[in-house]
């Protein structure tokens, strides 16, 4: 799969990018290698090889889940600048 400039400027009006043409044939080619790359899994023979969900046979150690008592809340917010009596109050960041 070829990526084309027309692909490349496509993206960047997407991510409202403003792109010179110089970006545009970087990108392109950059992104050319990465399908490259990643097109050479298709080469690789799997005939055999069963699925998995991990690569290692490491795992993650999760600790016990116990219920315990929560933070005070009055205290919490004591230190919050403004609160509405349960939560921390914070500026909007609308324009």
């Amino acid at each position: 799969m070829a990526i084309s400039s027309e692909e490349v400027k496509h993206i960047a009006a997407l991510s409202m990018l403003n792109l010179s043409e110089e970006e545009i044939n970087k990108y392109t080619n950059n992104l050319q290698e990465i399908v490259e790359f990643a097109n050479k899994i298709n080469e690789l023979n799997t005939d055999g090889v069963g699925e998995s969900t991990v690569a290692t046979n490491a795992f993650n150690v999760f600790r016990k889940d116990e219920p315990r008592n929560s933070l005070d809340r009055e205290l919490l917010l004591s230190n919050a600048p403004t609160s509405n009596g349960e939560a921390y109050s914070l500026p909007s960041m609308r324009n």
